[in-house]
């Protein structure tokens, strides 16, 4: 073989291989709606069932209340299911998008690409207790300067007069590292007190071995992972099989054909 059919052989593989990755990898998709995301959510936390604020064991989405002592504050029915929350709020997402102002939630979600991937992102959702979820509201996370006493043995304040709410420190990190990673996903501005607090809780409260896991499966989902958790390995997304299933084919389609026709065929696969 002379040099320059060897060199074009090289192109010809190259230009092949990176026509597997790209059919590879384009079969992760982000789920494109919220009510597809609390779908998928499910199965990303099964190994894992307990609920953010409280710790609160569940099954399906009925919260075992026992398991970490929760006492309902008002509303013992919503208090018994699971929820899916924003940790970010979809308000706070929303009223910095012109969408809110025309229709508000849902003219965004129907309307507003960017809102619409914001509020379907999986790194933001977390299972909730109802009732803490809406008591929650679009309040934001604070210091407060009280005891936990509203739920029971659930260690979440929620001050309805300052409308701010106070979770409890095994979960401070993690919703630290999600209000990080979503302000710079989606470009959403942050106050001063705000990067302050969450810089602090960021650093006092370290990444967990949970939060590494939940991380990358969230990734398997999505495409990529949060980079203040961690790094994430997309080939433990099962993609290693997919990839001998596509070169068995590409390998069928290339075998014994000319050159020319094996980048005719590669290209075929990255239009894929």
């Amino acid at each position: 073989m002379s040099n320059s059919a060897a060199k074009k052989l090289l192109a010809m593989i190259s230009l092949l291989v990176s026509a597997l990755l790209a059919v590879v990898f384009s079969d992760i998709q982000p789920p494109a709606t919220f009510q597809a995301a609390k779908k998928v959510a499910w199965d990303i936390h099964a190994d894992n069932p307990r609920t953010f604020y409280c710790g609160c064991r569940y099954q399906g989405n009925r919260v075992d209340l026992a398991s970490c002592g929760y006492q309902p504050r008002k509303n013992r029915q919503r208090a018994s299911r699971v929820e899916w929350e924003h940790v970010v709020p979809a308000w706070v997402i929303g009223h910095q998008r012109q969408c809110w102002k025309k229709g508000g939630r849902d003219y965004c979600s129907a309307n507003d690409p960017l809102f619409a991937r914001a509020e379907a992102d999986l790194h933001n959702l977390v299972p909730a207790i109802g009732e803490v979820n809406g008591d929650r509201s679009n309040y934001p996370f604070a210091m407060l300067n009280a005891k936990p006493h509203q739920y029971g043995q659930c260690e979440v304040v929620v001050d309805f007069a300052r409308r701010q709410v106070m979770p409890r420190e095994e979960v401070r990190g993690a919703i630290a590292r999600t209000y990080l990673y979503m302000h710079e996903r989606y470009q959403l501005r942050m106050s001063n007190q705000d990067r302050q607090l969450y810089g602090a809780w960021n650093r006092m409260y370290p990444v967990t071995e949970q939060e590494r896991r939940r991380n990358q499966a969230v990734a398997c989902q999505m495409g990529w992972g949060n980079p203040h958790v961690g790094e994430v390995d997309l080939w433990q997304c099962g993609l290693l099989s997919r990839v001998g299933e596509v070169a068995g084919s590409a390998l069928g389609i290339a075998r014994g054909l000319p050159l020319e026709e094996l980048g005719a065929a590669a290209l075929s696969l990255l239009r894929r």
